[in-house]
């Protein structure tokens, strides 16, 4: 995204153009691994060595809060992050926390049940699965998830 465009963007979402945040959400935008604060952080210090984690974490969230990235309510203690704010559902493992991304039809807004629309304006909805990967399961592994 062309710098001009993202200053509109955060304009738009009343948000003053920094470039920490610009930055963060660039990392944001790019990462397909739904990463913690602590890794974009990790990323985005050779571009940005002075940025804290501190200032990472209040980005995230005023990223979040405007609809800009989402937050990925995969369990555990550390919060993930997704850049793509398109609609799209979330598959978590369990075991090793790798977040995969799905679509599927009957699971939009627009699918709501009415009790949904008269609880009050909803910005997004996102169907959760959890479970144990391929990559962690071995081959006779029968345990159950936890």
């Amino acid at each position: 995204m062309q710098i001009e465009a993202l200053k509109i963007l955060f304009a738009q979402s009343g948000l003053k153009f920094t470039n920490q945040r610009y930055v963060v959400y660039k990392a944001m935008v790019a990462a397909r691994d739904h990463p913690s604060a602590e890794t974009v952080w990790r990323r985005v210090r050779e571009e940005a060595p002075a940025i804290s984690l501190d200032t990472v974490y209040r980005t995230l969230a005023a990223l979040e809060a405007r609809g800009l990235v989402t937050r990925v309510p995969a369990g555990g203690d550390e919060a993930r992050f997704d850049g793509d704010v398109t609609a799209h559902h979330h598959v978590v493992c369990l075991r090793c926390g790798a977040i995969s991304d799905f679509t599927m039809t009957g699971a939009t807004l627009t699918d709501l049940p009415p009790t949904v629309a008269a609880w009050g304006r909803v910005r997004d909805a996102q169907v959760l699965v959890r479970g144990i990967c391929h990559k962690c399961l071995g081959p006779n592994d029968n345990t159950q998830p936890n």
